[in-house]
C-alpha cells in the first residue's frame, strides 16, 4: 500500500480535475541534494494527452507514482503550533538566503517536538518559521462530493 498523499484546501480543485481528465496526479521526488525529501504533484497527462514532463529540473526523470484514485489523497487543513524568529545568512553566492545552522536545528526541534505529521513553512517578510499539525483532514473523493 502506498503512502497517503496529502494536499492544502487550495490545490483540492486541481487534483480532483487532474484525476478526472488528465490521467491522475503525477508525484515527483527531488534529485536535488541540496533539496532532499521534496515533491511536487503535477497533471500525469498534458492537455493533448501526452505524458507530462517532470515539473521542475530538481524533480526525477519520471514520476514516483501516478495517483488515479481522490480517495488515496487526503485534503488537509493544517492549524498552526509555534510560529518563532530563525536567524537568516546570505547563501555562498550571495544571490539567496538561508536559514542559519542554529534556526536550522531549532527548526527541526520545533517540528519534532510538534507530533506525527508536523511540517514547517517560512514566512520571509517577517523572518519567521511556522511549524503546523494536520487539523481537518477528508479524502479527495469526499471533499470533492461536498
Amino acid at each position: 500500500m502506498n503512502e497517503r498523499h496529502e494536499c492544502s484546501p487550495d490545490n483540492a480543485p486541481k487534483m480532483l480535475e487532474w484525476i478526472k481528465s488528465r490521467g491522475g496526479v503525477a508525484v515527483w521526488t527531488s534529485v536535488n541534494l541540496a533539496n532532499p525529501g521534496a515533491s511536487w504533484s503535477a497533471p500525469a497527462m498534458t492537455l493533448d494527452g501526452t505524458p507530462a514532463l517532470r515539473p521542475t529540473w530538481e524533480a526525477d526523470g519520471k514520476p514516483s507514482r501516478i495517483i488515479t484514485d481522490a480517495g488515496e489523497i487526503d485534503v488537509v487543513t493544517r492549524r498552526e503550533v509555534k510560529r518563532f524568529r530563525v536567524g537568516l545568512r546570505r547563501g555562498s553566492q550571495g544571490f539567496s538566503v538561508k536559514v542559519t545552522d542554529g534556526g536550522t536545528r531549532k527548526i527541526r526541534a520545533e517540528v519534532e517536538k510538534a507530533g506525527e505529521g508536523a511540517s514547517y513553512h517560512f514566512d520571509y517578510e517577517n523572518q519567521e518559521a511556522i511549524v503546523t499539525v494536520p487539523g481537518d483532514v477528508v479524502t479527495l473523493d469526499k471533499w470533492g462530493a461536498r
